[in-house]
């Protein structure tokens, strides 16, 4: 086969509104897995929030991967091993929970299976717990408490206000750490040289496959560099059209099992 890998965001990609895998994509994942074709789910998640998914699809059986915080952390699922792992400098924790408290955002990160945040009782944090289907908890000394080492920190507020900070954040903390948006409330703070693609790069060194190998889909902007990294990159329909732009196909949105069309049509020529 043309394609070895194929590897799906989450959020707005794998899994429709209601973050559920439809019976159609699992159906076309489970014979493109036992075709041989290996699948790695790549999301902004932490890892307790894409095992779940990761059960359902086998992909211990067949040998799939895992990369959760945007590729800060690469597991097998095959022995739940750690292939590749960056942690995020403690030491711009603070600059981060600045940023987000003089814009009167909620900051969290993940601690064990939940979520550790500075305002709980915030929209966007609740989104962020119904994703991952994880509890959370209040931090009223978010820096005092947050138990190191962690993988990532997330901005959550208003899509417009949200989109001035990262700008202004961007210019305060580059060649420190990587920023940029999962989606339009959510502002994913990580380790410098974390992306997907950088991800997906030290994976297939290891596999043996070629980057002409993997298909890519996604629909958010920490979609982007795999989108460009991949043999076939691959935006939903349901992706901001500068991310489409980007893409070598277009395929239907999440909520019309745009990800079986793409195995359909490009592993099987259906």
């Amino acid at each position: 086969m043309k394609y070895k890998m194929i590897v799906l965001d989450l959020d707005g990609t794998l899994t429709n509104e209601k973050k559920k895998i439809t019976p159609k994509t699992k159906e076309a994942l489970m014979r493109a897995q036992e075709n041989g074709i290996k699948v790695v789910l790549a999301s902004g998640r932490p890892t307790y929030g894409i095992t779940a998914l990761a059960d359902e699809l086998n992909l211990k059986e067949y040998g799939g991967y895992i990369l959760a915080f945007n590729g800060g952390k690469i597991i097998s699922c095959k022995d739940m091993n750690v292939v590749f792992e960056q942690i995020l400098d403690e030491n711009l924790v603070p600059k981060l929970y600045e940023a987000a408290t003089n814009n009167n955002m909620p900051i969290l990160t993940y601690q064990g299976e939940s979520i550790a945040t500075s305002k709980k009782d915030d929209q966007y944090v609740a989104y962020e717990a119904f994703i991952n289907q994880m509890p959370v908890i209040q931090y009223d000394d978010f820096l005092g408490q947050v138990v190191y080492p962690i993988n990532k920190c997330l901005i959550v507020g208003e899509p417009t206000l949200l989109h001035e900070l990262e700008l202004k954040l961007a210019k305060e903390v580059e060649g420190k750490m990587n920023i940029y948006r999962s989606a339009t409330c959510f502002l994913e703070c990580v380790p410098l040289g974390i992306d997907k693609a950088k991800s997906l790069d030290r994976l297939i060194k290891t596999l043996d496959i070629k980057k002409e190998e993997i298909i890519a889909c996604g629909d958010g902007y920490n979609d982007l560099s795999m989108i460009e990294f991949a043999g076939l990159g691959v935006a939903m329909a349901n992706a901001a059209e500068d991310i489409q732009a980007k893409a070598d196909f277009i395929t239907y949105s999440n909520e019309e099992d745009g990800v079986a069309h793409v195995i359909d049509k490009f592993i099987f020529g259906e």
